[in-house]
């Protein structure tokens, strides 16, 4: 038995979760003095509506050694004989070095995973692992499958404004664009090589900007042309009308095997916002 750890950053909509019995480490969000844990103590849609409103803006702290102990224990008391554990990524996160460290007192067999990716692009590969494995995959054909997943793996994120990226503090290379208005709207993407935050382009208009997120997602994901099935995720900041009409918008012209809809949680809301969305996916054989 081969338990798949994750951390809640993942943004896996729970019903999977919970059909392929993956356990989830809570990030924690420190808002005003006090702590949440992502998803537990604070739900996405509270977040964002306090976000608008509030004076002190809030940050994020990754799990403790205690956290990751008492996942392991949780996964192992489930049956669990080998462990994979994937992370956001560790250009983004201090998650994945914890991990590592965590891992040191269990005497199985252990995996930690750098995904290089934030959200859904941590989420699909972690979904990866457990399909692979409920197929009766091997612990190291799970790790190659995943690997293979990330190589194809495509992310844009559309933003309302740069001003969560500045404050979040991930802004990566897209610092250049830190003196922009902050009307003018930010396309970004992930480059899942090295992990980070890397800009595409500005859109002055909402429409322009979910235009232009389409574009480019489909532009690189065909570029790789890896596979003809599409596993997408589209996931929004407290904007689910937006995300259902993107959505709908993919089904009619690309079909995919998998549309998933999910509300980007806390920890990565910071940084990108209210009304944000984001595509995340890829192609497989």
């Amino acid at each position: 038995m081969i338990g798949i750890i994750t951390d809640s950053t993942c943004d896996i909509p729970e019903t999977l979760i919970e059909q392929y019995g993956i356990v989830v480490i809570p990030q924690m969000i420190i808002w005003e003095d006090k702590q949440y844990r992502d998803r537990i103590d604070m739900q996405p849609k509270e977040f964002y509506d306090r976000l608008t409103v509030s004076p002190q803006y809030p940050h994020s702290s990754m799990p403790g050694i205690q956290d990751f102990q008492e996942a392991f224990k949780k996964a192992i008391n489930q049956g669990a004989t080998e462990l994979i554990i994937l992370t956001v990524s560790s250009a983004m996160s201090g998650t994945y070095e914890m991990a590592k460290n965590a891992v040191k007192s269990l005497k199985i067999n252990t995996a930690v995973v750098d995904s290089k990716g934030p959200t859904m692009s941590l989420g699909w590969q972690v979904l990866a692992a457990a399909r692979a494995r409920d197929m009766g995959a091997d612990f190291t054909s799970i790790l190659n499958y995943v690997d293979q997943v990330r190589k194809k793996m495509c992310q844009f994120v559309a933003m309302n404004s740069i001003e969560y990226l500045q404050k979040g503090g991930r802004i990566g290379e897209a610092v250049k664009w830190a003196g922009t208005l902050l009307k003018v709207k930010p396309l970004v993407k992930i480059n899942h090589l090295t992990g980070l935050v890397e800009p595409v382009s500005l859109a002055r208009t909402h429409d322009a900007l979910v235009d232009l997120l389409y574009k480019k997602f489909f532009e690189q994901i065909n570029k790789l042309n890896w596979g003809n099935n599409l596993r997408i995720a589209v996931l929004h900041g407290n904007a689910l009308e937006a995300a259902e009409a993107l959505a709908e918008r993919i089904r009619k012209e690309y079909n995919p095997i998998e549309l998933l809809i999910n509300i980007t949680g806390p920890v990565l809301g910071i940084n990108t916002g209210p009304g944000a969305l984001a595509l995340c996916g890829y192609r497989e054989d």
